[in-house]
């Protein structure tokens, strides 16, 4: 009996505990929401606990709020349910036509996309173009070719021709983050152009070199230069199928080679146009231009299916560095797998529809890109918590977890909260854009308990860094709420 009391009373006291820390919560909420910068936006905050799907603490938690990057959760979770862990995104060379004695093919060499989003990265020295290349020459030289008569052709059509979504800002898709994705993906979709800032400030900029080289692309900089610490301002312009660019912006003083991302015009092509570049550079003449084809001709002869690395790999870096393209790829190719040709339209309905199997009320939620990069975009707080929590419940839920960056130690969580109490573990993905700053993730207590969380600021007028400095004392005050 006396167990039982003290068991009781022990309870007692940890329900009494949160409930004071949830009220203390409650007023850091609305103080915050009163402050300068906050008070004419709309803050969302919900708790929930992931093992009894009890809602701790809510508030505007039924409010549509766009969720910029953290849309991605959405994305990366469907992913391992629908493609799993070790799924591979595929890349097909073949070939048409008759090879001689001479080596020579009398036809075409065909490229096939397969959506993959490290196809030519240059983050990796196995996925780099130079390497991607010499790959797909070996498997040629292998079938005895030496020479084509005819040309490279490319198909991307496993992807719909809309890279960008219709509701993506203008100031946004000539930049890295704007790439969109394509059924033939290559170098990320973005290049890097370098600056050589001009001898003093106002001075002009001029661009010093293209990387990769060779691309089609031309560029009108208006670039100056401003002080030694101001960093990149460059803002790129260019729709995807023009190789047109215009670089607005600064680049630091006293800078050389000062390397900015953007988006590169048709990727798919530039990746024919340089693989038949090499092709010509490394002893296989190819007579003609690369050209984009539409469908699968007769007769091809298979030569070689290029692999990218794992989705589990490919799923970490999109949520750990927040890629747009990593997303994009995702998101389409859950469209292609269901409905047979990946867009917008098809990527959203498969995801939504796994949420629907789930049981997850969807009503006030938008889903219409993979990377939360367009503003048409909607959720609830308490939806992303109960998303969260329906994740938790799956069998890839470990692997899921271990792509959202860690408080203190990865991704863009890295310099979140330096001071977390020792024995809280804390995995949290954000979202930035103009007016938006999110968050959401999960907790794991000292106690064993998993709490999902999400905090959704929209319409705020502040410094990207003083909201973020608000939002960060909301976040801690979540972590310790156990």
């Amino acid at each position: 009996m006396k167990k039982l009391f003290l068991a009781v009373t022990f309870i007692a006291a940890l329900f009494s505990l949160q409930a004071q820390q949830t009220a203390e919560l409650d007023r850091m909420v609305n103080q915050i929401r009163r402050e300068t910068g906050m008070k004419h936006g709309t803050l969302a905050v919900t708790v929930q606990n992931a093992t009894t799907g009890k809602i701790i603490y809510s508030q505007n938690g039924e409010t549509s709020m766009t969720p910029a990057s953290v849309a991605k959760l959405f994305t990366t979770g469907v992913g391992f349910s629908r493609l799993g862990r070790d799924f591979r995104f595929t890349t097909k060379i073949a070939v048409r036509g008759d090879i001689d004695r001479d080596g020579v093919l009398h036809g075409n060499i065909y490229i096939f996309g397969g959506g993959d989003p490290l196809l030519g990265s240059y983050r990796y020295r196995q996925t780099s173009p130079d390497s991607l290349f010499a790959g797909w020459m070996r498997a040629l030289r292998r079938k005895g070719i030496r020479r084509v008569d005819g040309r490279v052709c490319y198909n991307t059509t496993i992807f719909d021709e809309q890279p960008l979504h219709d509701s993506w800002q203008w100031g946004d898709v000539g930049n890295y983050y704007g790439a969109g994705a394509c059924g033939l993906n290559f170098h990320e979709n973005m290049y890097f152009v370098h600056f050589n800032a001009g001898k003093k400030i106002g001075y002009p900029a001029t661009v010093a070199r293209i990387v990769p080289k060779n691309i089609d692309i031309h560029g009108i900089c208006e670039v100056t230069t401003a002080s030694e610490n101001s960093g990149d301002q460059v803002v790129i312009y260019g729709s995807p199928t023009s190789k047109e660019r215009i670089y607005r912006g600064t680049v630091p003083l006293g800078k050389s080679d000062f390397a900015v991302r953007g988006a590169m015009p048709n990727p798919a092509r530039n990746c024919a146009d340089l693989f038949s570049l090499y092709l010509r550079t490394h002893g296989i003449g190819v007579a003609s231009t690369a050209m984009q084809v539409y469908s699968t001709p007769d007769s091809l002869r298979q030569t070689l299916d290029y692999y990218s690395t794992s989705y589990y790999t490919i799923a970490q870096y999109t949520n750990l560095t927040s890629n747009n393209v990593y997303a994009e790829s995702i998101f389409k190719y859950l469209g292609y797998a269901k409905y047979g040709i990946g867009s917008f339209a098809n990527g959203s309905r498969a995801v939504t529809e796994w949420m629907k199997e789930k049981g997850l009320d969807i009503d006030g939620v938008n889903v219409v890109d993979g990377s939360g990069l367009s503003r048409l975009n909607r959720t609830t707080t308490e939806f992303l918590c109960n998303y969260l929590t329906a994740v938790s419940k799956e069998a890839f839920f470990d692997d899921f977890l271990q792509s959202i960056a860690k408080v203190g130690e990865s991704g863009t969580a890295k310099n979140l909260l330096p001071n977390l109490p020792a024995g809280i573990t804390m995995r949290v993905k954000t979202g930035t854009m103009d007016g938006v700053k999110s968050y959401a993730g999960y907790v794991i207590t000292p106690n064993g308990q998993t709490l999902t969380f999400a905090i959704v600021s929209n319409g705020h007028d502040g410094s990207d860094r003083a909201v973020a400095d608000k939002l960060n004392k909301i976040l801690y005050k979540i972590a310790t709420i156990y």
